[in-house]
């Protein structure tokens, strides 16, 4: 996607690289097949409260099965928000959540994890979720946190409080996270607040998202409703993620998964406006396909999910709603060529479509394990597609038709102002891939990337500064975290 400069005088700004998958017939085609299956195939609703809710909007209710009709569909687009704004832990607002702003972060719930020290793949425990914290606070393309992380070593039932604590102890940036159940999300939101001063400091600058699903196909369950409507009714955003697959939760068709997943996204959206009109929301989730051959659910090898997301990303953009989507993700079970070619591609994929939340990076073994390695090379990948999809800059300065006249034929720009000027910040310039000539590099160790990543990995937790919270409000989650405990 490029814009024509005009003159070699006239001030221009570049523009962002970007793809479409899908044409505006197709989006509408697909938009009215979900509306299509709200009204006729309806959706099954667990919650009484969301049930009422829809009953009263003018939605057929028949037992569970709610038939929900376009206009309140339509409705529910009118009072969303098209854009939400997350802060930092200091209240200072860090991502927006609109338009094509794309920003990335790591995945949750891995049971299995690498150890950065001995390679051992093993279950994960509270100090991975630190160490996963303390890689985000310090990785430049680490826009938000998750925990990247379902904690073995803590009691069961409050591994989800025990990550939140990890993570708010941890860094300052933005947070996603889940709650088991709506009893520790409002522990959640309570140790949120604790942190940001107040409920309305939270609401009004919030640092932490929390996400619920559907079952899929059209199945929506009195927990999952009852987490999102609690975040509705206290002002804070709200993701909800359908996860279909292909040939098992969706239809054998990348059309007719996409249309699951909006049909699904939208009851939700229609529950939460009703709970609470105006309430930020963020729509999107995990569109993929089971390989029919494994049984597996497919992450980075599959470019039907690359391009399904795009879509997704897409119409969910075409409704003017912000996207959560999913990227640098990998079936392969170690950190390998393999991981490194599906990374790219769906990281790459990811930032094409412009989707806002893209989450997943750092995922192994299609969402079972996990390393501080697989955070640190998806850094670097995500800088490096950030430079393709940053496009170039076009302006006096860039053009240098004077620097190009004054060498003129024959010379080098070796030593030109303009060059030691521009250099650094017109080209990308790696941090752990390697340019050395092979004598160098052979010199250095002969060192491969993977080991690379691995010392980094070490280096950045050796060298980390935290920012720590004050006594008093680590002591309240303490207190909160303790209280739990008693009640469990």
């Amino acid at each position: 996607m490029w814009e024509n400069g005009g003159s070699a005088g006239k001030q221009t700004g570049n523009t962002t690289v970007q793809f479409n998958v899908l044409a505006d017939s197709q989006k509408e085609r697909i938009w009215q097949a979900a509306l299509e299956v709200l009204e006729q195939t309806g959706v099954e609703i667990y919650n009484e409260q969301a049930v009422n809710l829809l009953k009263k909007a003018g939605c057929h209710v028949d037992g569970r099965r709610v038939r929900i009709p376009p206009q309140a569909v339509e409705q529910a687009l009118t009072t969303a928000p098209s854009r939400v704004v997350l802060a930092d832990r200091y209240g200072n607002s860090r991502l927006f959540l609109e338009g094509k702003n794309t920003y990335f972060g790591p995945g949750p719930t891995n049971p299995y994890f690498y150890d950065v020290e001995t390679g051992e793949r093993r279950k994960v425990n509270k100090n991975d979720v630190m160490a996963v914290a303390k890689l985000v606070e310090d990785l430049p393309n680490m826009d938000f946190c998750m925990s990247l992380a379902c904690i073995s070593d803590v009691t069961p039932c409050l591994a989800d409080l025990h990550e939140v604590q990890a993570m708010l102890l941890t860094t300052t940036k933005p947070f996603v996270t889940w709650a088991f159940n709506e009893r520790n999300q409002q522990r959640i939101i309570e140790m949120c607040e604790v942190v940001a001063g107040s409920a309305e400091a939270l609401r009004r600058n919030p640092f932490v998202v929390l996400y619920s699903e559907p079952v899929a196909p059209l199945k929506h369950p009195s927990e999952s409703l009852g987490k999102m409507m609690y975040l509705a009714e206290k002002g804070l955003p709200a993701i909800y993620t359908p996860g279909v697959q292909g040939c098992a939760t969706g239809p054998a068709s990348l059309a007719g998964v996409l249309v699951v997943a909006l049909a699904d996204n939208m009851a939700g959206l229609v529950i939460h406006q009703l709970t609470k009109e105006g309430a930020p929301y963020i729509a999107g989730g995990v569109t993929t396909n089971m390989d029919m051959a494994t049984m597996i659910h497919c992450y980075g090898s599959s470019p039907d999910f690359c391009v399904m997301q795009a879509a997704y990303t897409e119409i969910i953009q075409y409704l003017e709603l912000p996207m959560f989507s999913a990227g640098g993700a990998s079936d392969s079970k170690v950190l390998d060529e393999q991981a490194a070619i599906e990374y790219s591609l769906s990281i790459y994929s990811a930032a094409l479509s412009g989707a806002n939340l893209v989450h997943d990076v750092g995922f192994l073994e299609s969402a079972m394990s996990s390393s501080l390695e697989c955070l640190v090379m998806a850094d670097e990948i995500i800088s490096y597609v950030r430079k393709i999809v940053g496009g170039i800059r076009v302006d006096d300065e860039t053009l240098a038709v004077d620097v190009i006249n004054q060498v003129g034929c024959g010379g080098h720009f070796l030593a030109e102002e303009h060059t030691f000027k521009n250099f650094k910040r017109e080209f990308w310039r790696p941090k752990i891939i390697n340019r050395e000539r092979y004598h160098t590099w052979e010199a250095g160790g002969k060192t491969t990337y993977k080991e690379r990543l691995t010392q980094k990995a070490r280096d950045m937790l050796a060298s980390h500064q935290p920012k720590v919270l004050p006594a008093e409000v680590q002591r309240q989650i303490q207190a909160i975290i303790e209280q739990a405990e008693a009640e469990a």
